[in-house]
């Protein structure tokens, strides 16, 4: 069965090339011009993915992502003129899974969601580097007794509460977990965590980075992800 999509966007050319890109790839589309047409379409069907624009005309993107975060952990790809990074932080800790500024290559947002699907739709067997990176963070449970890895749903607790972390966050603090004290580049923990890291930049870490500490801020002062500038990051090495 081809997965459906559910678009909300407002500019019809845009979502016209969409539309497009997506059906050449294999999958079915539906989409919506405003927000209440887009909620209304996912309470009454069945979907796969949603893309999300946030300048839509009757209600902010962000207040839709937190309305369908209420109900459901449908995956969520923000599409948005609004680049500056306040704006990128905002969607990820509202459950983005993925975040795309305008203009963008309709082409590089079908392999994105090509990849998501690959990863996480196909079953354990095919997880993917985030089980790699969960894997080898399973021996470090032990070294970090504040942090619990539960590899089998992708979450990761902290002093017995769910951090609540997306597939990519899970995935960096899983694969820091994995060898405490030891310093990663933006480069290998993109090539660790992402299927394709040519994809996405390299500062791209540094948000989810941002993220991840907001996160663990919630139930700690101490910081645990060590910046190392100029080189990348480090989990704090208890010893």
């Amino acid at each position: 069965m081809k997965p459906r999509i559910l678009i909300f966007e407002d500019e019809n050319a845009i979502a016209e090339n969409l539309k497009y890109a997506l059906k050449s790839e294999g999958f079915h589309c539906e989409h919506v011009s405003t927000a209440q047409a887009g909620l209304d379409a996912f309470s009454n069907g069945e979907f796969d993915l949603i893309l999300l624009d946030v300048g839509l005309p009757d209600l902010s993107g962000f207040d839709v992502c937190r309305k369908i975060r209420e109900k459901s952990r449908i995956p969520v790809f923000f599409l948005t003129a609004r680049a500056s990074e306040i704006d990128k932080i905002l969607g990820l800790e509202l459950g983005a899974d993925d975040y795309m500024t305008k203009p963008f290559s309709p082409r590089e947002l079908t392999a994105r969601i090509r990849a998501f699907f690959r990863r996480f739709q196909q079953g354990s067997s095919d997880a993917g580097t985030a089980t790699a990176a969960s894997s080898e963070a399973n021996s470090a449970v032990s070294k970090l007794k504040r942090f619990t890895i539960l590899s089998e749903r992708f979450a990761i607790q902290f002093d017995g509460h769910d951090l609540e972390l997306r597939r990519y966050e899970f995935g960096i603090l899983a694969y820091l977990l994995g060898n405490p004290g030891r310093v990663y580049s933006r480069a290998q923990i993109m090539e660790a965590v992402w299927e394709d890291p040519d994809m996405s930049l390299e500062r791209t870490i540094d948000t989810h980075i941002k993220v991840i500490r907001s996160k663990i801020g919630e139930h700690s002062q101490e910081e645990f992800i060590i910046t190392h500038r100029g080189i990348g990051y480090s989990m704090k090495d208890p010893a």
